[in-house]
């Protein structure tokens, strides 16, 4: 009787002793999706809305979905003037007030009010046209190297940035570069987006911009960048 007893308690605590407690779920994933835009199109050249006045027109601005996301920032950049505005939404479209005749940017961050986490779109451009617009000016280029603030090595820099225009016909670059916050011409009509093998010193910091042309005759000015020199 004893000995049933001892092999009975021996079994109650092999079988205790084995016991394993669940293993706890991971937390869900609650991190907003990517949005993907729709309206205006990239590099659209005759977005005009309903036209407002001489000057503005209303356009309408959309995108996708995103995955867990529940408000959306759209943000928008003024081409000509460098504003950036920006504008929440809890839909899937805005519509916006802007200037005839002007370039803009424009992205979505999507935000989600269980996540600290937001996810940031592409960036589209698109051109608002005016009355009368027969061609469209190019694109402000945008920097590609050094990054904007970048510290680089002496010696010799490799200057690129990415150019485009509603027409497709851009025919050149003039690359601005110095010391000065008004830099001189230092390459014109450079067919190519970048120039290479720029001479910089040892603790400088310098600035450059690139003036995009087109066949038209048509200019513009992608505003100031600048690196510094370790």
């Amino acid at each position: 009787m004893k000995s049933r007893l001892l092999i009975a308690a021996l079994f109650l605590i092999a079988t205790g002793c084995g016991k394993k407690s669940s293993p706890t779920p991971p937390a869900p994933d609650l991190t907003p999706g990517k949005a993907v835009l729709t309206l205006p199109k990239q590099n659209e050249a005759c977005t005009s809305g309903t036209i407002i006045s001489a000057t503005q027109s209303s356009v309408l601005f959309t995108w996708a979905a995103s995955n867990n996301a529940d408000s959306y920032d759209l943000n928008l950049k003024n081409l000509l003037t460098g504003l950036t505005t920006s504008q929440t939404a809890s839909t899937t479209q805005l519509q916006i007030t802007l200037f005839r005749n002007t370039p803009y940017s424009w992205y979505i961050v999507s935000k989600s009010s269980k996540s600290a986490t937001t996810v940031q779109s592409d960036t589209w451009k698109f051109y608002n046209a005016g009355a009368g617009t027969v061609s469209y000016a190019p694109y402000p280029a945008d920097v590609v190297a050094p990054a904007i603030g970048q510290n680089v090595a002496a010696g010799t820099v490799n200057l690129s940035w990415k150019g485009s225009s509603v027409s497709g016909n851009i025919s050149g670059y003039d690359v601005y570069f110095g010391t000065s916050t008004s830099p001189a011409v230092l390459k014109s009509n450079v067919i190519d987006n970048f120039y290479n093998n720029v001479s910089v010193l040892s603790g400088l910091q310098y600035y450059w911009k690139i003036v995009t042309k087109d066949a038209n005759g048509n200019t513009s000015d992608s505003g100031l960048f600048q690196f510094k020199v370790n």
